[in-house]
C-alpha cells in the first residue's frame, strides 16, 4: 500500500516539475520579449503567477518532502 501511494506521488510530482520547468521557460522568453518589445505573454504570466504557478512551485516543495518522508519511513518499517 505504501509502494502505490509513493509511487503515486512521484508520477504527480514528476508532472508536475515538468509543468514548473515549462512555466520557467515561458517566463525567461518572456522577460526577453518584454526587453526586445516583443509581445510573448509577460502580462498573461503575470496574472497567472497567484492562481496556477505558485501553488504548483508548493505541491512541488511539500510533494518532495512528503515523499522523502515516505521513503524513510517505508526503509525504516523494512528494517525492522
Amino acid at each position: 500500500m505504501i509502494t502505490k501511494i509513493s509511487n503515486l506521488i512521484n508520477n504527480l510530482l514528476t508532472a508536475n516539475v515538468f509543468f514548473v520547468i515549462l512555466s520557467f521557460g515561458w517566463f525567461i522568453i518572456a522577460i526577453v520579449g518584454k526587453y526586445t518589445h516583443i509581445p510573448m505573454g509577460l502580462m498573461v504570466w503575470q496574472s497567472l503567477w497567484q492562481p496556477l504557478f505558485l501553488p504548483a512551485i508548493s505541491i512541488l516543495m511539500g510533494g518532495a518532502i512528503l515523499s522523502g518522508t515516505i521513503s524513510y519511513i517505508s526503509k525504516s518499517l523494512n528494517s525492522q
